[in-house]
């Protein structure tokens, strides 16, 4: 169970990012300005967190951080920009669909190769001896 509010490093342990890049995802926009202790020291508080956990989501979809800011602006403007939201995300899950599915294929040919070479390892009686083809 997470305590009422956490320090940026806490946040920074939990969350793989660095002090250093919190304080500038607030500075950018990705995140609205954290609530401060008496002393000035950032507190997350669970709603922090929960929109901290989705940008790295983002970010694991390689989405760019210009986009990432505009969803952050369409989201601070309130219920009024759901659909911008949603249109955003459907273009953004195009574009990671599409990546995949490159990354598929790519994946595909390199098994394609190993495959290849696998048969070659497995020496002259899979392949002729007089066949001394350079193979890539």
């Amino acid at each position: 169970m997470m305590s009422a509010h956490l320090s940026i490093d806490e946040v920074a342990k939990r969350t793989g990012l660095t002090a250093y890049t919190l304080r500038y995802y607030e500075r950018i926009g990705l995140l609205a300005p954290v609530a401060r202790a008496a002393g000035g020291q950032r507190r997350y508080a669970a709603s922090d967190m929960a929109w901290l956990e989705f940008l790295l989501r983002l970010r694991t979809t390689h989405m760019p951080i210009g986009k990432m800011q505009a969803f952050a602006q369409l989201r601070s403007a309130g219920d009024g920009t759901v659909a911008e939201r949603r249109q955003l995300l459907e273009v953004h899950l195009h574009d990671v669909l599409a990546e995949v599915e490159a990354m598929q294929q790519a994946a595909a040919v390199l098994q394609e190769k190993i495959d290849h070479y696998r048969t070659l390892e497995q020496g002259p009686a899979s392949t002729p001896h007089s066949n001394h083809k350079v193979t890539p």
